[in-house]
């Protein structure tokens, strides 16, 4: 394995990061034995990461506060060939903080802006291993932003970060036309938010926006529809509800932290309802197994009725954020593969790259 888990702080933290850790092994190990394994095509590795998932975000959850479950989830770091290929460079602006990812001993010519997921709550410092390898991915420098978290800081805050850091990019020459917007989750809302705002702003646009398993519409309604019941999925006995490390109890959590339910059809908090005419490239990723893709299904059904220039690809049996199982995890390491591909051949231009409809 590529990717080593090291646990850190206080001893409460470790020990619990410890133990979710050993009963997800222990509990996927004897289900994979008795019944296969979950979905067809999952590897040990994948069903395993799934599970350690999806246990240290109910742990989150179950928290007293907010702030003990950001420090609980820190308890967790990953190191990595790919994070030691890494430098870091944090920066602190009066507007906004992050840091500069690059890759050691080289000038790329493209840049990045990238935001973490997280339900706009959660920033773990385990992020920092995904981060790199999606600069490896795009052979980038890439800024990531450390926006201000819910539920201290409501929306628009995280929107401002965004608008700020990208304006501080271009006042410091940063090319619009080799400027890349991205995010995941949270992230990848956060990204479709800010093309709307720059273009209401009349700012110079990126050149492409990479939106990973985005959030595109803060009502949650499509979780419903994507993910009612339980069902037999290709002979397995599988419950379709616990599939994803993500659940709809999770989402509205989150949604009442950033946000009033009165604003959810706003544009820049559910994207779904927003007019995406006159936008640069999208280029979209999801799991076909993740709550959310149902949601982000109908953005892109919406996108190609505006004749917006939206691409979707999805990848079978794969849950949110699969990309984070990086690359141990051969459709992970596919799709970070593919960002590069849409990068060389949308940025930098090199047609004789795979052919991406764009």
């Amino acid at each position: 394995m590529t990717a080593r888990l090291h646990f850190r702080g206080p001893a409460r933290y470790r020990l619990r990061s410890a133990a979710n850790l050993s009963q997800s092994v222990l509990e996927v190990s004897t289900r994979r034995a008795l019944k296969g394994p979950r979905l067809p095509s999952w590897s040990w590795y994948v069903e395993v990461a799934t599970e350690v998932a999806k246990r240290r975000t109910l742990t989150a959850f179950q928290l007293s506060d907010v702030k003990e479950a950001r420090r609980y989830l820190d308890s967790v770091v990953i190191r990595s060939r790919e994070l030691s290929a890494i430098g870091i460079t944090p920066v602190t602006h009066q507007n906004f903080r992050g840091s500069w990812f690059a890759a050691k001993k080289t000038e790329p010519r493209v840049t990045l802006l990238y935001f973490h997921g997280g339900g706009y709550s959660f920033y773990p410092q385990a992020y920092a291993h995904f981060i790199a390898l999606i600069t490896l991915a795009a052979k980038s420098r890439t800024f990531a932003l450390d926006y201000r978290l819910s539920p201290e800081h409501r929306f628009p805050a995280q929107l401002e970060d965004a608008l700020n850091a990208y304006r501080w990019l271009l006042e410091q020459g940063t090319d619009p036309t080799r400027l890349i917007v991205a995010g995941d989750s949270a992230g990848g809302n956060l990204t479709l938010a800010l093309l709307l705002a720059a273009r209401e702003s009349k700012l110079p646009l990126p050149a492409l926006a990479i939106a990973l398993s985005p959030a595109t519409d803060f009502e949650a309604k499509f979780a419903d529809a994507g993910l009612a019941g339980k069902e037999n999925f290709d002979g397995l006995d599988v419950d379709w509800l616990g599939v994803d490390w993500i659940e709809k109890r999770m989402l509205e959590v989150w949604a009442d932290w950033f946000c009033d339910s009165a604003e959810r059809r706003n544009p820049l908090i559910s994207p779904l309802y927003a007019d995406l005419r006159g936008l640069p490239p999208i280029y979209i990723q999801a799991g076909r197994a993740e709550i959310l893709y149902p949601s982000i299904q109908a953005f892109a059904d919406r996108a190609r009725e505006q004749n917006a220039d939206v691409v979707l690809e999805t990848w079978e049996d794969m849950t949110h954020d699969f990309q984070l199982f990086g690359l141990d995890s051969p459709p992970s390491a596919e799709a970070l593969h593919r960002i590069g591909q849409v990068i060389d051949a949308s940025v930098r231009g090199q047609k004789n790259m795979e052919t991406v409809k764009l």
